[in-house]
């Protein structure tokens, strides 16, 4: 292994294991302020909620790490959008259906699964499927994926024991700053995927950036199994 080699592997890792460190922390997490506006808001606040849907998406370092293991290889604008929607779709159903529905599910399980989501995509795009000569449907797992990601959610937002009054116009609203969020970031992410693809170090850092994308996603995976079995 070269020296430049290794410096791909510790920075990457150290890099994702900072951004685990804080997803760990908030995502999914409702806290602070905006926790006591959800607890104390009845009726229909259109404003605030697409604002705090925008904001956990931005902070969600879990979907944030998977999204980008999902586009990761993805060079066409159409490919992207066509992932990104699957991927929606799954949230939003979950979102919407655990809250109105009074799904219960254990949060730390559900979280795990989000975790795994991480490994899977990074292990894939390490063509480690391909290699064991197992065929992944990508499309129906980023949408799978990304039921479990909208669950996740959903069980914190319904513990907080939100008012009925309004609370199909604020998921909705909710679920819209979710989706405004997720483009925001991805024009980010696509446009700095763009500018790293026209330097010489993609095709060697795409190998490291990926096991670094695993490792985070086992660090999620260690976390909330702890939990899980703690708790």
């Amino acid at each position: 292994m070269t020296r430049t080699s290794l410096r791909y592997i510790v920075r990457g890792i150290t890099a994702l294991a900072a951004m685990v460190a804080v997803g760990v922390a908030y995502a999914h997490g409702i806290a602070g302020d905006d926790q006591a506006f959800l607890l104390r808001a009845t009726g229909p606040h259109i404003g605030p909620y697409v604002y705090l849907g925008a904001k956990h998406m931005v902070t969600g370092y879990d979907h944030l790490l998977f999204l980008a293991g999902v586009i990761f290889f993805l060079y066409r604008l159409k490919d992207v959008a066509l992932y990104v929607t699957l991927f929606a779709i799954g949230h939003s159903t979950t979102l919407l259906l655990g809250v109105l529905a009074g799904w219960h599910v254990d949060a730390f399980l559900v979280d795990a699964v989000i975790g795994l989501s991480v490994v899977y995509k990074a292990f894939e795009n390490l063509g480690g499927f391909r290699k064991l000569g197992i065929a992944i449907n990508t499309k129906l797992a980023v949408l799978g994926f990304g039921l479990f990601h909208g669950l996740g959610l959903a069980t914190k937002v319904r513990d907080l024991g939100l008012s009925d009054d309004g609370l199909l116009v604020n998921l909705l609203s909710f679920n819209v700053g979710v989706e405004v969020g997720q483009v925001v970031v991805l024009t980010v992410v696509v446009t700095l995927f763009n500018l790293w693809r026209s330097t010489r170090t993609f095709v060697p850092g795409a190998f490291y950036a990926n096991l670094a994308l695993m490792a985070g996603g086992f660090l999620l995976m260690g976390y909330q199994l702890t939990g899980y079995f703690t708790s």
